[in-house]
């Protein structure tokens, strides 16, 4: 089958980010799965790592960007590039489930994250943040996160933190439940068939 890869670069005057994915590297793939990722904040590369572990797919992603002033353009961007490459490496949505699903707890939060590789960018988030930052990564920042990948890359993506008290968890948990539903939704069929009555996506 043929590999579902691709390598974005994305240089503005505020950030310089390469991505480089394989959504095909989870266990009996045959495909070692590799993830580095660095953007300059911490807590946000270990998101990162945490959605591309769980989802299953290898990530090369690096971000040098104008951190000395805040972290929201290197977030935005990541996550925009992210979704950039998610959608190069998928290509026409054919011969895969469409939907997906994720369900993850950690100790006592738990998260719901439901999409729809559509080509009709929506983004619903309900994760009740209640901190100003996790390490350094300003909670308002996630759902900007989750609603700049799902514009990329041409998704319908609701996510909601059902449960917990710790925010780290929350926050993590909601990662993890999307990798869960990426996982799911990008699984081939064997077959060849557009998954939409409209016949294109």
């Amino acid at each position: 089958m043929q590999a579902r890869t691709a390598v974005v670069e994305r240089k503005t005057a505020e950030t310089e980010i390469r991505v480089a994915i394989n959504l095909d590297c989870q266990p009996g793939s045959g495909n070692k799965q590799e993830i580095n990722v660095s953007t300059g904040i911490g807590f946000l590369d270990h998101m990162y790592h945490a959605l591309a572990k769980h989802s299953g797919m290898s990530l090369q992603l690096t971000c040098k960007g104008d951190l000395h002033i805040d972290d929201h353009h290197s977030a935005e961007d990541t996550a925009i590039a992210l979704g950039t490459a998610f959608k190069q490496a998928l290509g026409e949505v054919r011969g895969i489930r469409r939907y997906g699903t994720g369900f993850a707890p950690l100790d006592e939060a738990l998260s719901r994250a439901v999409i729809d590789i559509c080509s009709r960018p929506y983004c619903v988030t309900d994760l009740g943040l209640k901190r100003e930052k996790i390490g350094d990564l300003s909670t308002e920042m996630f759902p900007h996160i989750f609603y700049s990948f799902s514009i990329a890359a041409g998704v319908t993506l609701h996510i909601d933190v059902l449960r917990g008290e710790n925010d780290h968890h929350r926050a993590e948990s909601a990662f993890k439940a999307l990798a869960l539903a990426i996982r799911q939704a990008i699984e081939r069929t064997g077959g060849d068939d557009v998954p939409s009555t409209k016949g294109v996506l």
